[in-house]
C-alpha cells in the first residue's frame, strides 16, 4: 500500500510518501498550496510518481486533542484535494509534528532560514511514519 502524506499549511503544503510496502515515510517535496489546490503538473507528478492508494493529511489538533478552526479549514482542503485527484482520505494528528521536525533539523545544523520550506515535508514524513506503524 503507497500512502502519501500532506501537511497543509496556509502558503505551502508539505508531502511525503510511504515505499511500496506502506512501512517506512519519507519526506518528499513542499509545493505551493496552491499548486496543490489546482491541480498543478508538479502536484500531478507527484501523485503519477506515487499512485498512492490512500491521503493521509495532518489534522492540527488543539494540545487538549480538540478539532478548532485550524482543523476544520485543513479538513475542507484536503477533502478538495482528495477528491479532485479521486484518493480516498484519511487524518492523522498532526500535533507537534512541526515542533519535532524543526529540532530534527536544527540538529542536522540547519538554522531557520534554512529550514524554511523543509519543515512541512519533515513534519508531513513524521506523521505519516506514526500513522503508518500503527495500522501494523
Amino acid at each position: 500500500m503507497r500512502v502519501v502524506a500532506l501537511d497543509i499549511g496556509q502558503k505551502r503544503i508539505g508531502v511525503a510518501a510511504s515505499d511500496a510496502t506502506g512501512t517506512i515515510a519519507m519526506p518528499v517535496c513542499v509545493l505551493p498550496a496552491s499548486e496543490v489546490l489546482a491541480g498543478a503538473p508538479r502536484w500531478r507528478r507527484v501523485l503519477e510518481d506515487y499512485e498512492p492508494d490512500v491521503l493521509v493529511c495532518g489534522k492540527p489538533m488543539t494540545l487538549r486533542g480538540e478539532e478548532g478552526p485550524q482543523a476544520r479549514r485543513v479538513v475542507q482542503i484536503a477533502r478538495k484535494v482528495a477528491d479532485s485527484c479521486g484518493v480516498p482520505l484519511e487524518f492523522a494528528d498532526e500535533r507537534l509534528s512541526s515542533a519535532e521536525a524543526k529540532r530534527i533539523l536544527h540538529e542536522e545544523g540547519m538554522n531557520e532560514k534554512s529550514m524554511r520550506g523543509k519543515v512541512d515535508m519533515v513534519a508531513a514524513s513524521l506523521f505519516l511514519q506514526t500513522w503508518l506503524d500503527a495500522r501494523r
